[in-house]
Order: C-alpha cells, then sequence, then structure tokens
C-alpha cells in the first residue's frame, strides 16, 4: 500500500515568521494633495432660530375685550352660543387685582380646603402681617414668619414650606410683579410651576381670574372637561389631551369658553335638582 506524504508543516524561523510564507508585494501610493483653494467647505448645520415669545393679549378687564370675545366665541360655535344667550355675562372686573404675590400666596392657602375654612385661615393669615393692613402681602414679610406661626392658625407645615418657597423666589428676583405681567402663558406656566406647591390648575386660575388672561384652557380641570362633554353631547368624559382639538375653535378667548363650562355645568346640576323636588312633590 503506497503511503501518502503528508505536506510538511512550515517551520518558523528564529524571527517568528513562517519560511513558507511567500513573500507579499507592497505598492506605494501617490498622495495626492487637495490645493487649499479648492478644499471643500465643511457642512454646518443650520439651527433655527428659537421661536418668539407668545405675545401677552390685551386682558378681558380692558374696554371692548370681553365684548369682542363673546361675539367671537358666538360665531365660532354655534352650541356655545346657545348657552351664552341664556347665560349672564362673565364679569371681570377692571379694578385692580391682588397682586401676584398676594394672590398666588392665598391660592396656596386656599388649596384643598372647603371655601369657609380656607377663608377663616386667610383672615388669621393676613392678622400676622402688618403690611396687609394696606392691602399689600410683602414677602419680605411672609419671610419673616416662622414656620410655628403659620401653624399656629391652621397652616400645615408643607403649605408653611410652599409659602415660604414662593416668597423667596419674589425676594430673589426669580420672579417679580412686572415679569409675571410680561411673561406669555407658556412661560408663565413653566415659571410659576417650579414653585413647590403650584401646580398647573393654580397657574390656570391665577392667570384666568387674577391676570385676566383670555386664552388660557385649563384642559385638566374637572368641571371645565364635563362641561365640554355636556355640550358636544360626548360618550365619554373628554382627556386632558383631548380638550385642546375640542376647544380650538374658542381661540383667542377660551378662558371665556371655559368659564361658560362651569355654567352650564351648574345649570345642569340647578335643571337636575329641580326635577327631583318636582317628583317628590308629585
Amino acid at each position: 500500500m503506497a503511503k501518502t506524504r503528508s505536506a510538511a508543516t512550515p517551520r518558523p524561523s528564529a524571527s517568528g515568521t513562517s519560511t513558507a510564507t511567500a513573500r507579499i508585494s507592497f505598492r506605494s501610493r501617490k498622495i495626492v494633495k487637495t490645493p487649499p483653494g479648492k478644499a471643500k467647505p465643511l457642512a454646518v448645520a443650520t439651527v433655527p432660530p428659537p421661536a418668539p415669545p407668545t405675545p401677552v393679549l390685551p386682558a378681558l378687564s380692558a374696554p371692548g375685550e370681553l365684548v369682542a370675545a363673546l361675539r367671537h366665541l358666538a360665531a365660532a360655535d354655534p352650541l356655545l352660543s346657545e348657552v351664552i344667550a341664556s347665560t349672564d355675562a362673565p364679569a371681570f372686573t377692571s379694578s385692580p387685582s391682588l397682586p401676584a404675590f398676594h394672590s398666588l400666596a392665598r391660592s396656596i392657602l386656599y388649596q384643598q380646603l372647603a371655601t369657609s375654612a380656607a377663608a377663616a385661615i386667610y383672615a388669621r393669615f393676613l392678622a400676622l402681617l402688618p403690611s396687609a393692613a394696606d392691602g399689600a402681602v410683602s414677602p419680605a414679610a411672609v419671610l419673616a414668619l416662622a414656620a410655628a406661626d403659620l401653624r399656629a392658625i391652621g397652616v400645615s407645615g408643607r403649605k408653611a414650606a410652599y409659602l415660604h418657597d414662593l416668597a423667596a423666589r419674589f425676594e430673589a428676583g426669580d420672579l417679580s410683579e412686572s415679569s409675571v405681567a410680561a411673561m406669555g402663558e407658556d412661560a408663565l406656566l413653566a415659571q410659576l410651576t417650579r414653585v413647590k406647591g403650584i401646580g398647573e390648575w393654580t397657574v390656570h386660575m391665577f392667570m384666568i381670574f387674577s391676570l385676566h388672561r383670555p386664552d388660557v384652557l385649563p384642559s385638566g380641570d374637572l368641571g371645565v372637561r364635563k362641561g365640554v362633554q355636556e355640550l358636544y353631547k360626548l360618550k365619554a368624559l373628554p382627556k386632558p389631551e383631548e380638550m385642546a382639538a375640542l376647544c380650538e375653535r374658542w381661540r383667542p378667548y377660551r378662558s371665556v369658553g371655559a368659564w361658560y363650562m362651569w355654567r352650564l355645568l351648574e345649570s345642569k346640576g340647578a335643571a337636575v335638582k329641580k326635577a327631583k323636588k318636582g317628583n317628590a312633590s308629585s
């Protein structure tokens, strides 16, 4: 039987390379230099300019604004027009409202309390502040109150911390009466919700009833959502994220549209009570 001869395994040389390895040829490459004048310009990413701030619209308490709002809403939404015709018009008084700091401090005190209990605590709060006798509640005066002083009049420890945080931000200049008045709705919401204890709903109520801003939609407010459901005869309660599309036609007077949703819900409740009394008496 013929023996097959296996290929000899190449032995490494002293340098560690195989003696049977084929020699590899290299070809030099010519490096072509691009003349400076012909260099391709680098692509520069264009950054769009920042969006301009939302302009602050005239307040609803300004002369003629409420009339313009009612005219627009009646023309834009036939269903809302019926509610407007059967309901007394809102009154956004032109008399000076509380300063921004005072109004926000009051909002904190009233949170999650019955109206009567909140009013009693608010009255005791004003009695603690010497400046309140002149109708002003200053950040410095609130910062001078200890948490124990506030707890003694019925303010919870958490709300005391909220009041001090609000006062500190006004005192430091992060917020001011002028900046609050000058900011658009989106910027104001972003700034005020940084304050402890102030959420989106509180800011929306502040913008509508203290600043009289005309185009604020409190999309998370249960009463407004139920009013929209009743107005458009929706099967389900609209979600907060659906409210903007449903109320788009009310722009730029969504604050007034929201006010009528509260009244619509009240009138429905009154009608239900009246019907129950009628059934009970019959």
